[in-house]
């Protein structure tokens, strides 16, 4: 998996979109164009492993530790995402 190393803060919530799209799509193996930002995870096809990988990624990427439940609170790419930004930045837009 191609995880990149970075924990630059995203200066807007369409990075952190972006991001999360890519993964989505390499756990999928589904063309990024794809994932529907506005589409439950659940309904992308993210299981409980998926989601526990993916707090790992967010952990890696962004220096963030999320707890898995975080994919049940914002259960889209676009609710995580704006999430995930809120926490990085102090919930600054």
């Amino acid at each position: 998996m191609n995880t990149s190393e970075s924990t630059a803060t995203p200066a807007h919530v369409d990075e952190v979109v972006d991001w999360l799209i890519e993964r989505v799509a390499e756990y999928r193996e589904i063309p990024a164009a794809d994932v529907d930002p506005d589409v439950p995870l659940a309904e992308l096809g993210l299981d409980s492993v998926y989601v526990l990988s993916l707090c790992g990624d967010v952990e890696d990427h962004y220096g963030l530790v999320v707890e898995p439940t975080v994919a049940w609170d914002h259960p889209t790419v676009d609710a995580l995402a704006k999430h995930l930004h809120a926490e990085l930045t102090g919930g600054a837009s």
